[in-house]
């Protein structure tokens, strides 16, 4: 099934293109409906490919689909391995579900066929960045994501919070990529080529010490735009503001994903850059503390759940940084079912509550929708960290492997012990408010169940959420055993014996329960608490980084392009074109006064003209 591979990217790509030209003559709901299959078609094929690497039949094999850019080593080439497989799995698999869920969402949207065509690029970007083999197409799949992330975020155009929104990720991205592009730069200029084989074959040869961290820093930098890490974080939340299927794929299955994914696949260089790690590891735990504590305070439900997903990607970051990558890629692969539930179920409410997404204005759910109440427990409880849903395995995995570290290290450990309290507690908070207590909605709302094309997807993410988790625990490691082929080279955490996890993995539960029982008792009273005081306004206002930016960054660069724009554009960029202008005209006017019209003036000129040039030619030839 190798061979066809490629069809996991071509097909998401034609119903993009199909959709995009032909879309308003198939109409609603057959435009969706062919959008939806292309995807399932993708995750079919993609199913026994990577079922091949579980029974030991698969290999690692690169499949050469043609020539591009042979010179630098950038052919369109698919690197089929482990880490491919999973990635592939999650977007297809994830994607197909909110795909279908969409379908009953976008119901009635004018824009119905456009929204699915860029649904679908979305994907097909996604899959080109997680299959290249090299940095080169990696870089363009890179680029498509941040493409179809402005076109979804800003879909409701009309909305100036959507449109600002979208150029916002756009934005903020291009800065991130600004530092994935120079490394690539420093890899060709070490190395020749961008394929990934030679690179990471040779790369412990090759590097020194300071070139690796120069790269991997750079690189971490692209990976921070994408996966939302401080300093860049800022765009994510404001993403919410596109339909909240959007938000799922997002924040669950695709763009955020990337970055984690990127520094797993250069493990090789990162691992020859220690202070890379360090500084990645500080980053990421540092990125969960603040994202924690700005979602504790959030009326919107959308919102929490979206500084919960930068908390979460503080966690893989965290993992990817202490060299910890299967854990990295295990949380990637959980957090991708529960927030993909816990977005979907989100959306359900809002689809219920008649747009109303202020959890102040919710409660008492629990009887109206008991198909969405039910699932979005499950994805509470599992990012939560609640033994033994999928969140509890892959969570402590990663504060396990912080700890083995040892040294300084065991204060990242307990910054994300305390991340894993808050955690608890704004998502028993936000149940609460949502599902629980007594009714707080208007008169004129009736909320009830969504239909089966969004309760569906619920369900069976739902059941993911539960069971994911046990494919990598301490007795039965068949996670790590089956990536380990995409880590050839890369060493284990050491000092990780069974007595030590489960007592880690002991702390932490009683951790999660005690924030669970935090959350349970502030908020489970009919009437809400007041939430007053300095940390809980500045907590709402997410600690004005905004603010911050827009005046120490964004305010003085739109004073310098208002500058440019008044002063350098017509000065001296008008001014030159002019002056060109002016020049041509007067050398033109000067010339044109020896057009006089009269034939005797012409001939004569003409005479004199061979005259002078019979002299030139004896004078040249020594006729003389």
């Amino acid at each position: 099934m190798t061979d066809l591979l490629w069809l996991v990217i071509a097909l998401p790509l034609l119903g993009a293109v199909v959709n995009l030209f032909f879309g308003k003559r198939l109409g609603e709901p057959v435009a969706g409906g062919l959008s939806v299959g292309v995807v399932v078609a993708s995750w079919a094929i993609a199913v026994p490919a990577t079922l091949s690497f579980v029974t030991g039949s698969g290999q690692v094999e690169t499949i050469y689909l043609f020539s591009w850019i042979p010179v630098v080593g950038a052919d369109a080439a698919i690197l089929w391995d482990p880490l491919s497989a999973v990635m592939t799995m999650i977007v297809t698999g994830v994607g197909a579900l909110i795909h279908i869920y969409s379908l009953g969402y976008m119901r009635g949207d004018e824009r119905y066929p456009r929204f699915f065509a860029f649904l679908n690029l979305f994907i097909a970007s996604m899959m080109i960045l997680v299959l290249s083999a090299n940095f080169a197409m990696m870089f363009v799949g890179w680029e498509l994501v941040g493409l179809s992330s402005y076109l979804l975020i800003s879909f409701w155009f009309t909305k100036p919070e959507a449109a600002a929104a979208g150029k916002k990720a756009f934005i903020v991205n291009r800065i991130g990529d600004w530092g994935f592009l120079v490394a690539l730069m420093i890899i060709f200029a070490t190395f020749g080529t961008f394929d990934f084989g030679t690179i990471f074959t040779t790369a412990p040869g090759i590097l020194t010490v300071g070139a690796a961290t120069a790269i991997t820093l750079l690189l971490f930098v692209g990976a921070a735009g994408k996966s939302a890490q401080i300093p860049l974080y800022i765009w994510l939340p404001d993403a919410m503001e596109g339909p909240t299927p959007v938000s799922a794929l997002i924040h669950a299955a695709t763009m955020v994903t990337a970055g984690v994914f990127m520094i797993a696949r250069a493990a090789v260089l990162f691992e020859l850059a220690p202070v890379s790690g360090a500084v990645i590891a500080v980053v990421g735990t540092l990125t969960a503390l603040v994202a924690a504590l700005i979602a504790v305070s959030q009326t919107d439900i959308k919102k929490v759940l979206a500084y919960s997903t930068i908390s979460q990607l503080g966690f893989m970051v965290l993992a990817v940084g202490v060299g910890a990558y299967t854990a990295g890629v295990f949380h990637l692969a959980t957090h991708a079912f529960f927030k993909a539930l816990l977005f979907l179920g989100a959306g359900s409410v809002i689809h219920a509550m008649a747009g109303e997404q202020d959890m102040r204005k919710m409660g008492g759910l629990r009887k109206m929708m008991p198909v969405t109440f039910i699932t979005m427990a499950i994805g509470w409880l599992a990012i939560s960290g609640i033994f033994p849903f999928a969140g509890f395995w892959s969570k402590d995995e990663i504060l396990a492997a912080t700890f083995a570290k040892g040294g300084a290290f065991i204060v990242l450990w307990a910054v994300g012990l305390f991340v894993a309290l808050l955690t608890a507690f704004y998502m028993t908070r936000m149940f609460v408010m949502t599902f629980l207590g007594r009714p707080r909605w208007d008169g004129g709302t009736h909320p009830h169940e969504s239909p089966a094309t969004m309760t569906v997807p619920l369900i069976v993410l739902g059941f993911f959420s539960v069971s994911a988790g046990l494919v990598n625990t301490p007795a039965r490691l068949a996670f790590e055993h089956f990536l380990e082929p995409s880590f050839v080279g890369v060493p284990h955490i050491k000092g990780l014996t069974l007595g030590l996890i489960v007592t880690l993995a002991v702390v932490s539960l009683v951790v999660a329960l005690a924030g669970v029982t935090w959350g349970w008792l502030a908020y489970r009273r009919d009437e809400l608490p007041a939430e007053d005081g300095a940390f809980w306004r500045r907590s709402l206002e997410a600690f004005a980084v905004d603010d911050f930016y827009g005046r120490v960054i964004v305010a003085p660069g739109k004073r310098v392009s208002t500058w440019a724009a008044e002063t350098m554009d017509p000065r001296v960029i008008d001014g030159a074109a002019h002056g060109v202008a002016r020049g041509v005209l007067r050398f033109g006017s000067v010339l044109g006064k020896l057009q006089t019209g009269q034939v005797r003036g012409y001939a004569g000129g003409m005479a004199v003209a061979g005259v002078i040039l019979i002299f030139v030619f004896l004078a040249v030839g020594g006729g003389f």
